[in-house]
C-alpha cells in the first residue's frame, strides 16, 4: 500500500474537525465554553419548564378537587384543599428544577462529600 492509498489518521480528523468548528462557532457568532456547549437557549428553556412546572402543579391539584368535589359532592371543599395542595407541589418542583436537586446522575447530598481543610462542618461527616 502506498502513502496515497492509506487512509488519513484519526488525529488528523479531529484537529480538522475542530477546525471546522471553531470556523462555524466564529462564523454563527457562538460563544463556547470549555466543555464545548454553548449557553444559547438554556436560560429560556428554564423559564418555560419553571411556568410548566407551577402551572401544572395547581392545575392537577384543582383538577383533582374538582373531581372529587363533583363525585362526593362536598363543594367547594376538596377543590380549595386539593388547590392548596397542588400550589405547594408546584412550588417544591420549581425550587428543585432551578436547585438542580435530584436532576444529576450520580447526586450526592452535601454530608458525602469529601470535607476540605478548615471545613466547619468536619464534625458531622466524621
Amino acid at each position: 500500500m502506498s502513502k496515497e492509498d492509506r487512509p488519513p489518521s484519526l488525529e488528523d480528523f479531529d484537529a480538522r474537525l475542530r477546525q471546522a468548528q471553531s470556523r462555524r462557532d466564529r462564523r454563527l457568532g457562538r460563544g463556547g465554553r470549555a466543555d464545548g456547549r454553548t449557553d444559547r437557549g438554556e436560560g429560556i428553556g428554564l423559564a418555560l419548564r419553571v411556568g410548566t412546572e407551577l402551572v401544572a402543579g395547581v392545575a392537577v391539584g384543582a383538577g383533582i378537587g374538582w373531581l372529587l368535589d363533583y363525585w362526593l359532592g362536598t363543594k367547594p371543599w376538596l377543590m380549595i384543599v386539593f388547590f392548596i395542595l397542588g400550589s405547594a407541589a408546584g412550588m417544591i418542583n420549581v425550587f428543585r428544577t432551578v436547585s438542580g436537586i435530584g436532576h444529576g446522575v450520580g447526586y450526592k447530598d452535601s454530608m458525602d462529600r469529601p470535607a476540605k481543610p478548615g471545613d466547619p462542618d468536619d464534625e458531622k461527616r466524621g
